[in-house]
């Protein structure tokens, strides 16, 4: 389980798979999208050192685009016997009054540009409305970029960063 945990244990058992690294790391990021075994902090982490900026950007995102295509589907397929299990009822009692606003598609859209939103939640969530899968996709689509780069590089650099600003 170690993979799972740290960053430095994934990027070695990556490197064990040769040519097929890429693609086992992209079906590792739509497993942890769907079933949340691996803080998505670590394999956007060990996708930039492993395969470099632009590449492990982009492994990045393919693997977390598909991952939430896949988890809206079973949202979609199996609504709450699926949801119940993922997402707690604080959580869902949160949310639930805004599902049904007209608003939500701007508020879903605003949360998945950003880094800190807990977009699994937000994805499954998002399946109980009327929003259609082009709309949903496109969000996705064009909202993950930023927060995927935003997210990687303050995994990568946020502690360097934070210690040179308090000074040590």
């Amino acid at each position: 389980m170690g993979a799972f945990s740290d960053s430095k244990v994934l990027i070695d058992l990556l490197k064990g798979y040769g040519i097929w690294a890429p693609l086992i790391f992209i079906l590792i990021q739509i497993i942890q999208v769907v079933i949340p075994i691996l803080p998505g902090g670590v394999s956007l982490a060990a996708g930039v050192v492993m395969f470099g900026p632009w590449w492990g950007f982009l492994y990045n995102y393919i693997g977390i685009v598909l991952g939430s295509l896949a988890l809206f589907w079973l949202g979609r397929r199996f609504g709450h016997r699926i949801i119940d299990v993922f997402v707690s009822e604080q959580t869902l009692q949160k949310y639930m009054h805004k599902l049904d606003s007209k608003g939500w598609h701007i508020t879903f859209a605003l949360l998945i540009f950003s880094p800190i939103a807990p977009d699994d939640t937000l994805v499954l969530l998002t399946s109980l409305t009327k929003m259609t899968w082009r709309e949903f996709t496109l969000i996705i689509v064009l909202g993950k970029p930023l927060s995927i780069f935003a997210y990687s590089l303050a995994m990568l650099y946020g502690a360097d960063w934070l210690m040179r600003l308090i000074g040590n």
